[in-house]
This record gives structure tokens, sequence and C-alpha cells, in this order.
């Protein structure tokens, strides 16, 4: 078990597991436990922008609320699905925007969910089918 997952590790059995070690921790399965082809990524766009900067962005697509995990499983021979997988603490809240968005997702085809706690993520992703079974985190 690397450092960083031991220390997840420890304040996820506390009962205190801040969003950022859930995102962490998920992030570990699915490097390690990926299903075939799985294409993930999280997009940056959380924390506070000058209004100049927010209008920039704003400018470039950029979509508030986007879930903190994207992920493509592929379907051969072509094609694939999209998923957006909304990573809180166990008293997280979901705002507007991001339910906004993941109606948005889901009407445009996406499958979407928030998942609250290091456990829940998994299990979510793990019924979506996108982690496989029995391999071990390092």
């Amino acid at each position: 078990m690397t450092d960083c997952m031991s220390k997840a590790l420890i304040v996820h059995l506390r009962g205190r597991m801040s969003e950022a070690a859930i995102h962490k921790s998920v992030i570990a399965h699915l490097r390690t436990r990926p299903v075939p082809g799985l294409f993930f990524w999280h997009t940056p766009n959380g924390g506070y922008r000058r209004p100049i900067e927010a209008a920039v962005f704003s400018g470039f697509g950029v979509v508030p609320g986007i879930p903190d995990l994207l992920l493509l499983k592929p379907h051969w021979p072509r094609g694939c699905e999209l998923y957006g997988l909304e990573l809180k603490s166990a008293k997280g809240i979901v705002s507007d925007a991001q339910k906004a968005t993941m109606a948005g997702l889901a009407a445009a085809g996406a499958t979407v969910g928030v998942a609250f706690g290091l456990d829940e993520a998994i299990g979510q992703l793990e019924s979506w089918g996108l982690l496989l079974q029995n391999r071990a985190v390092a």
C-alpha cells in the first residue's frame, strides 16, 4: 500500500474521509483494476475564479457542475459509453449546478451518479462494470 493510500485508509477508518482523500483512493482503484480499454479523467473546474477569468473560461465552454470523474467504457467493435461520477464526503452536498449538469449528461445518454464516501464510490463503479473484481489495490 502506498503512503498516500495508507493515509487515506486511516482517515477513512476514523470516519472522516475528505472528498480529496476519497478522490485519490478512487483513482488508485481505477489505475489498479480498470476494465480493459477504460479511459477516465478529472476536469479541474472547481475553485475560486476571478470574474474575468470565469468569463474567459465560460467562453471556452467550461461547464459548471461537471462530475468529478468522467469515464469512457469501450464497446467493441465501435463506440463507447460515458459515465459521470460525482464524489462527496459523507456529509457532502450536491450543488444546483451539479444537479443540472448531471441531468443534461443523462439526457444526452450518459450514465451519472453521486457517491457519498469511498465504499459507495467503489460500489457504483463496480455496479457499472468499470472495475475488475478481486484485484488488490497497491
